[in-house]
C-alpha cells in the first residue's frame, strides 16, 4: 500500500519508519518542500518525499500530521476519496484559540473532516508520543502489545487504519464515531499513556466532555 504523509514532523516520520518497515511505500512532506528533507531521506532508508500536494495523491492512505492551526492548508481536492488519518491536536498556546473546542462544542477531527467532506476522516496516531511509536511496536500477539484508540465515521475506513495499525505493531480500540474522538484527545485519561486494549477502554470510558486532566494527574490517576 502507498502511504502519503503530510507533515514530516516526529510524528509523520516514525509512522513512515513503521510502514517502510512493514512494507509499504511511503512519501513524506513538509511545507517546506521536498528540497528541504535531505536529512530525512538519508535516515529514512526507502523513503520518498515531495510536496504536500504529490504526498495526498501518492497516498491509497494519508496521514495528516500538522501543527492543528494549519489544517486548512490542505486541499480538499487532494484528498478526495481518500482514507485520512488524522494524527492533528489542538494546543491553544501554540495554534491560537478556537472557540468552537474550547467551548467543547466539536472535535479537531470533525472539523478537518467539514474541511475535508470527501475523505474518510480516522482519528489515529495523536495519543501516543512519536518515541513510543517505534519503542512500543509489538508483533501480532505479544502480551505486552500497546493499543492506540481509532475513532471514524465511515466503517470501512476505519477496518482499514486498524488493520495497518496491526501491521505495524499495535492493537486497537474502536472509540466509535469522529465526534467521540474528544475521549483521547489532548488532557483526557487516554492520551499518551500506555495501555493495553483492557486498560484503554477504562480510560475512554473515564474522560469526561469537559473536564482537561493535568499531566501528572492523568499518570497518577492510570499508574
Amino acid at each position: 500500500m502507498n502511504i502519503g504523509v503530510i507533515g514530516a514532523g516526529f510524528i509523520g516520520r516514525a509512522v513512515a519508519q513503521l510502514a517502510l518497515a512493514a512494507g509499504h511505500e511511503v512519501m513524506l512532506s513538509n511545507s517546506r518542500g521536498p528540497q528541504s528533507m535531505t536529512s530525512v531521506v538519508s535516515g529514512i532508508l526507502g523513503v520518498q518525499v515531495g510536496s504536500a500536494e504529490e504526498a495526498a495523491r501518492f497516498g491509497d492512505v494519508v496521514l495528516v500530521a500538522i501543527p492543528f492551526e494549519h489544517y486548512r492548508s490542505i486541499s480538499p481536492q487532494w484528498l478526495a476519496g481518500k482514507t485520512v488519518m488524522d494524527a492533528n491536536n489542538y494546543y491553544p498556546n501554540r495554534d491560537g484559540h478556537f472557540p468552537v473546542l474550547d467551548r467543547f462544542e466539536t472535535t479537531t477531527s470533525r472539523l478537518l473532516a467539514e474541511h475535508l467532506p470527501q475523505a474518510h476522516v480516522v482519528k489515529v496516531f495523536n495519543a501516543i508520543f512519536a518515541p513510543d511509536l517505534t519503542q512500543d511496536a509489538r508483533p501480532h500477539g505479544a502480551t505486552d502489545r500497546r493499543a492506540l484508540p481509532v475513532a471514524a465515521d465511515n466503517a470501512t475506513a476505519k477496518a482499514q487504519v486498524i488493520h495497518l495499525l496491526d501491521e505495524l505493531g499495535f492493537d486497537a480500540v474502536d472509540a466509535g464515531g469522529i465526534d467521540e474522538s474528544w475521549r483521547f484527545e489532548r488532557a483526557k485519561p487516554a492520551y499518551c499513556v500506555s495501555l493495553d486494549q483492557a486498560g484503554l477502554k477504562a480510560a475512554l470510558a473515564a474522560a469526561e466532555r469537559t473536564v482537561e486532566l493535568p499531566a501528572v494527574e492523568r499518570v497518577r490517576t492510570l499508574a
